[in-house]
């Protein structure tokens, strides 16, 4: 594969209209928090999660796809409150399972022998599973909670790799939410919610594709 002049595989494998494949990946979720007045921050410990989909891929030209990668993600961020004292207060562990579904356009650089770099960006939408919207409770009892649907953008890079019988494209990419996610508690003084403007994803996804 990485020899000076190597066979080339898989050809014609990027001249099909639509092809089809699957990715596996790890996720690292985090938070963009920002405050209504200056205070103890919130500390975000972001947990190694996972991720599973599938991915749809339509060739426009002969340097850029649309591609669609709906999957389910799986993650984890503590939330340490540093304004309170009791330590079971102080944390709040927020786990998320998301069903999400990128839109993404793919600009492919010139193939070199069994290599392609390519970058990626694109919007998204995501179900959280997990997100408590629908409970009358709030963290005065232990329950943190977040917007069910949310709205993001994603921008990354990766590279395609041609093996005999597949494509396998290891990519890296991060991922920006769009709105506050956040339900506030009922208590406008709340310490865990009072002092949140607004409160919204951003991640990293490490992904590897089969195709």
């Amino acid at each position: 594969m990485f020899a000076r002049k190597p066979i080339i595989n898989l050809e014609n494998f990027d001249k099909q209209r639509i092809h089809f494949g699957f990715y596996l990946g790890f996720n690292n979720y985090d938070f963009k928090i920002d405050k209504k007045y200056d205070d103890k921050d919130i500390i975000v410990d972001s947990q190694m999660g996972f991720n599973v989909g599938l991915i749809s891929n339509l060739r426009l030209t002969e340097h850029f796809d649309l591609r669609f990668e709906p999957g389910l993600y799986y993650g984890q961020r503590n939330l340490h409150f540093q304004n309170i004292s009791d330590p079971v207060d102080a944390l709040r562990e927020v786990k998320s399972t998301y069903i999400h579904f990128p839109l993404l356009l793919k600009f492919s650089a010139k193939r070199l022998g069994n290599i392609k770099p390519y970058l990626i960006g694109g919007v998204s939408t995501s179900l959280n599973l997990t997100s408590n919207a629908d409970s009358p409770d709030d963290n005065s009892a232990d329950r943190f909670r977040m917007l069910k649907n949310t709205s993001n953008y994603e921008m990354g890079v990766g590279i395609d790799l041609y093996f005999e019988y597949f494509k396998f494209s290891p990519s890296i990419r991060g991922v920006f939410g769009m709105k506050n996610e956040l339900i506030p508690d009922a208590d406008p003084n709340s310490p865990w919610t009072g002092n949140v403007a607004s409160m919204s994803t951003r991640g990293v996804f490490l992904n590897f594709a089969f195709h």
